[in-house]
């Protein structure tokens, strides 16, 4: 009785589906926190427990890690987090950005990720509208904030993040999603071969590894949801302003040249320029030549 009028209501009125979705977008962003955090600790933790194995040493009994438990705690005091303590960006602004019992500073990524998806959701339903072609956009929005900020702290991108975007980006598209099948398989293919190529290339000249496997899988979803047509815009705009902002870092000598860049929030940004933006960019592109 009450599902319906809701169901009514956000189908009806543009800027409360725009509002209920942007505040949907805050709590996944404080959900993706957590994810931002423990992933790639899950991965350290299950790297070692492996090494230990190949070398036949005892596996050391850790306690249990995951998305869900334990109860997230302060970094500094392990001060366990109630849930006052954990609503999106209002409780960080209470708490003046400092632990309730500690008083550290806390990060300020956390409530920059959780506007910044609560944004790009309001931006999603305003652009796309009240349909399930949004609920797919969200999460594929969702889950390129979370590699590009892992990526960004850590210089991983998860398979166990990338390979499921992958194929949830085909099965949209079976039935033309965002594009017909065929460009889509395409689209995973080149992607995932176009940074391939480029990483041997350079590894062959120079010796060094460019980037890493991550950064193959990673434009290979792309691929697989926006299609192979859309990928020329994505790396394109990603090298463009990835080159730019590491040349700026370095002239600011806020970066050696031998330090390495994470490709993975470059990759994420023009993916989202091609998702919004991509049709109308390439007609223009095909109407100069």
């Amino acid at each position: 009785m009450i599902t319906m009028p809701l169901l009514s209501m956000l189908q009806d009125t543009p800027a409360f589906f725009i509002t209920f979705v942007a505040i949907i977008g805050l709590m996944i962003g404080s959900f993706l926190n957590v994810v931002i955090y423990r992933l790639p600790e899950m991965m350290k933790r299950n790297w070692l427990q492996q090494c230990a194995e190949l070398h036949g040493e005892a596996c050391k009994a850790l306690p249990t890690f995951n998305l869900i438990t334990p109860r997230s705690v302060c970094t500094h005091c392990g001060h366990k987090i109630t849930v006052w303590e954990n609503i999106p960006i209002v409780s960080y602004l209470v708490l003046l950005g400092r632990c309730s019992q500690c008083h550290a500073h806390i990060s300020l990524r956390y409530p920059i990720v959780e506007a910044v998806t609560a944004l790009m959701s309001g931006f999603v339903a305003w652009y796309y509208g009240y349909g399930l072609i949004t609920i797919a956009v969200l999460i594929f929005v969702w889950a390129l904030i979370a590699l590009a900020v892992i990526d960004l702290n850590t210089q991983l991108l998860p398979d166990d993040i990338t390979m499921p975007l992958l194929w949830m980006g085909l099965l949209i598209n079976m039935n033309s999603g965002f594009t017909d099948i065929q460009s889509a398989i395409i689209g995973a293919v080149a992607g995932y071969l176009s940074l391939w190529s480029i990483y041997w290339c350079f590894k062959l000249s120079t010796g060094k590894e460019g980037m890493g496997y991550g950064d193959f899988k990673l434009l290979s979803a792309i691929g697989a949801w926006l299609g192979w047509n859309m990928l020329p815009l994505v790396m394109l705009s990603s090298s463009l302003v990835g080159a730019t902002v590491g040349i700026g870092l370095v002239l600011t000598a806020r970066l050696k040249k031998s330090t390495p860049i994470p490709f993975g929030p470059y990759l994420v940004g023009g993916a989202f320029i091609a998702l919004f933006w991509g049709e109308k960019l390439n007609y223009v592109y095909h109407g100069l030549f």
